[in-house]
Protein backbone atom coordinates (compact mmCIF):
# COMPACT_ATOMS: atom_id res chain seq x y z
CA UNK A 1 0.00 0.00 0.00
CA UNK A 2 1.45 3.40 -0.94
CA UNK A 3 2.96 5.35 1.92
CA UNK A 4 2.60 8.84 0.47
CA UNK A 5 1.57 10.74 -2.64
CA UNK A 6 4.96 10.47 -4.33
CA UNK A 7 4.48 6.69 -4.37
CA UNK A 8 1.55 7.28 -6.75
CA UNK A 9 3.41 9.34 -9.37
CA UNK A 10 5.80 8.09 -12.06
CA UNK A 11 9.37 9.25 -11.64
CA UNK A 12 10.21 8.71 -15.32
CA UNK A 13 7.73 11.31 -16.68
CA UNK A 14 7.39 9.41 -19.95
CA UNK A 15 4.19 8.87 -21.91
CA UNK A 16 3.62 5.37 -23.27
CA UNK A 17 1.86 6.12 -26.56
CA UNK A 18 0.61 2.54 -27.05
CA UNK A 19 -1.07 2.55 -23.64
CA UNK A 20 -2.66 5.95 -24.34
CA UNK A 21 -3.91 4.81 -27.76
CA UNK A 22 -5.30 1.60 -26.25
CA UNK A 23 -7.14 3.53 -23.51
CA UNK A 24 -8.49 6.10 -25.99
CA UNK A 25 -9.76 3.27 -28.21
CA UNK A 26 -11.52 1.72 -25.23
CA UNK A 27 -13.08 4.97 -23.99
CA UNK A 28 -16.78 5.37 -24.85
CA UNK A 29 -18.28 8.74 -25.83
CA UNK A 30 -18.56 11.35 -23.06
CA UNK A 31 -22.36 11.12 -22.84
CA UNK A 32 -22.04 7.37 -22.25
CA UNK A 33 -19.47 8.01 -19.52
CA UNK A 34 -21.90 10.44 -17.85
CA UNK A 35 -24.73 7.88 -18.06
CA UNK A 36 -22.45 5.29 -16.47
CA UNK A 37 -21.52 7.69 -13.67
CA UNK A 38 -25.24 8.36 -13.04
CA UNK A 39 -25.86 4.60 -12.99
CA UNK A 40 -23.28 4.13 -10.25
CA UNK A 41 -24.55 7.13 -8.26
CA UNK A 42 -27.74 5.15 -7.68
CA UNK A 43 -25.61 2.48 -5.97
CA UNK A 44 -24.14 5.19 -3.73
CA UNK A 45 -27.05 5.03 -1.31
CA UNK A 46 -27.20 2.20 1.23
CA UNK A 47 -30.99 2.13 1.32
CA UNK A 48 -31.24 1.67 -2.44
CA UNK A 49 -28.59 -1.05 -2.31
CA UNK A 50 -30.51 -2.84 0.43
CA UNK A 51 -33.67 -2.69 -1.70
CA UNK A 52 -31.79 -4.09 -4.68
CA UNK A 53 -30.34 -6.87 -2.52
CA UNK A 54 -33.81 -7.72 -1.21
CA UNK A 55 -35.14 -7.85 -4.77
CA UNK A 56 -32.23 -10.06 -5.78
CA UNK A 57 -33.98 -12.76 -3.72
CA UNK A 58 -37.11 -12.39 -5.87
CA UNK A 59 -40.16 -10.27 -6.57
CA UNK A 60 -41.58 -8.29 -3.64
CA UNK A 61 -44.30 -5.72 -3.01
CA UNK A 62 -43.66 -2.45 -1.15
CA UNK A 63 -45.14 -3.94 2.05
CA UNK A 64 -42.68 -6.85 1.90
CA UNK A 65 -39.70 -4.58 1.24
CA UNK A 66 -40.78 -2.21 4.00
CA UNK A 67 -41.02 -5.06 6.50
CA UNK A 68 -37.71 -6.60 5.37
CA UNK A 69 -35.79 -3.32 5.73
CA UNK A 70 -37.66 -1.95 8.75
CA UNK A 71 -38.61 1.20 6.85
CA UNK A 72 -41.83 3.07 6.20
CA UNK A 73 -43.69 2.25 3.01
CA UNK A 74 -43.44 5.88 1.87
CA UNK A 75 -39.64 5.85 2.27
CA UNK A 76 -39.41 2.59 0.33
CA UNK A 77 -41.74 3.93 -2.38
CA UNK A 78 -39.57 7.03 -2.78
CA UNK A 79 -36.43 4.91 -3.29
CA UNK A 80 -38.25 2.51 -5.62
CA UNK A 81 -39.29 5.45 -7.77
CA UNK A 82 -35.63 6.44 -8.14
CA UNK A 83 -34.63 2.85 -8.91
CA UNK A 84 -37.42 2.55 -11.48
CA UNK A 85 -36.45 5.87 -13.12
CA UNK A 86 -32.87 4.56 -13.35
CA UNK A 87 -34.22 1.39 -15.02
CA UNK A 88 -32.86 -0.85 -12.27
CA UNK A 89 -36.23 -2.21 -11.12
CA UNK A 90 -39.48 -2.94 -12.86
CA UNK A 91 -42.99 -3.35 -11.52
CA UNK A 92 -46.19 -5.16 -12.28
CA UNK A 93 -49.67 -4.83 -10.85
CA UNK A 94 -51.63 -7.78 -9.55
CA UNK A 95 -55.00 -6.74 -8.20
CA UNK A 96 -54.37 -4.08 -5.58
CA UNK A 97 -50.69 -4.94 -5.17
CA UNK A 98 -47.67 -3.77 -7.13
CA UNK A 99 -44.75 -6.17 -7.26
CA UNK A 100 -41.18 -5.04 -7.90
CA UNK A 101 -38.24 -6.99 -9.28
CA UNK A 102 -34.80 -6.31 -10.65
CA UNK A 103 -35.08 -5.03 -14.19
CA UNK A 104 -32.89 -7.69 -15.78
CA UNK A 105 -29.90 -9.96 -15.30
CA UNK A 106 -27.48 -7.08 -15.94
CA UNK A 107 -28.59 -5.44 -12.68
CA UNK A 108 -28.27 -8.75 -10.86
CA UNK A 109 -24.76 -9.33 -12.26
CA UNK A 110 -23.57 -5.81 -11.30
CA UNK A 111 -25.00 -6.17 -7.81
CA UNK A 112 -23.66 -9.68 -7.18
CA UNK A 113 -20.25 -8.92 -8.71
CA UNK A 114 -19.88 -5.80 -6.55
CA UNK A 115 -20.94 -7.74 -3.47
CA UNK A 116 -18.37 -10.41 -4.25
CA UNK A 117 -15.68 -7.78 -4.79
CA UNK A 118 -16.24 -5.99 -1.49
CA UNK A 119 -16.17 -9.36 0.26
CA UNK A 120 -12.71 -10.23 -1.04
CA UNK A 121 -9.79 -10.30 1.34
CA UNK A 122 -7.02 -7.78 0.70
Amino acid sequence: MPGNETDLVCEAHEVHNEAVARANGFMPPQDTVEDLADFFKIFGDGTRVRILLALDSGEMCVCDISETLGMSMSAVSHQLRMLRDAKLVTSRREGRSIYYSLCDDHVRIVLETALEHVGEDD
